[in-house]
């Protein structure tokens, strides 16, 4: 059974009109998961992409980045929401689909130059990769590549990354659906 055939859509969520694609119902699954992060590790692998680490965005980007940094033998550093990271930290706002949001990095997050995957879960309108990638740049990182399990491309976020010369990877789409 494929990784996409195990994601819940769930319409309406979390407001009117948006169909939510829940990835809870893969990753609960232990084949599902282990689907994920062999497929993305593979993907890395055998592409022999060069980073040196990973980067997840919060909350599902953690559970992702952190199986496959440990997978690749690469460190993990986490983008959070305001107030939750201890140090020094940077600000980022964007858009989302539904309303805005703000996510923060710890200044000394990254080495000035160093490679980074950018991981989560899902692409959308791709305000959070875009406003992770920024805070990636102002703390000295280079956007690598954004991974993703699941890109929504009729929103338009794949193409605005694209647009601003981000690599994406995704795992599977969900197109006019």
């Amino acid at each position: 059974m494929p990784i996409k055939s195990r994601i819940r859509s769930i319409p309406d969520y979390p407001k009117k009109g948006i169909l939510f694609r829940d990835i809870t119902t893969l990753i609960k699954d232990p084949v599902g998961f282990r689907l994920v992060i062999d497929s993305l590790t593979q993907h890395y692998l055998q592409e022999g992409m060069d980073f040196d680490v990973i980067v997840g965005i919060e909350a599902r980007g953690f559970i992702i980045g952190g199986a496959l940094s440990y997978a690749l033998g690469k460190g993990f550093v986490p983008v959070r929401k305001p107030g939750k990271l201890p140090a020094d930290v940077v600000s980022q706002e964007y858009q989302l689909e539904y309303g805005s949001d703000k996510i923060e990095i710890h200044v000394d997050a990254l080495v000035p130059g160093q490679k980074v995957l950018l991981v989560d879960d899902l692409l959308a309108t791709g305000g959070t990769a875009l406003a992770a990638a920024a805070l990636v740049e102002k703390v000295g990182g280079i956007v690598a590549e954004m991974a993703f399990i699941v890109n929504l491309p009729d929103i338009g976020g794949e193409r605005k990354l694209l647009e601003k010369g981000y690599s994406v990877y995704s795992l599977t789409d969900f197109e006019g659906e």
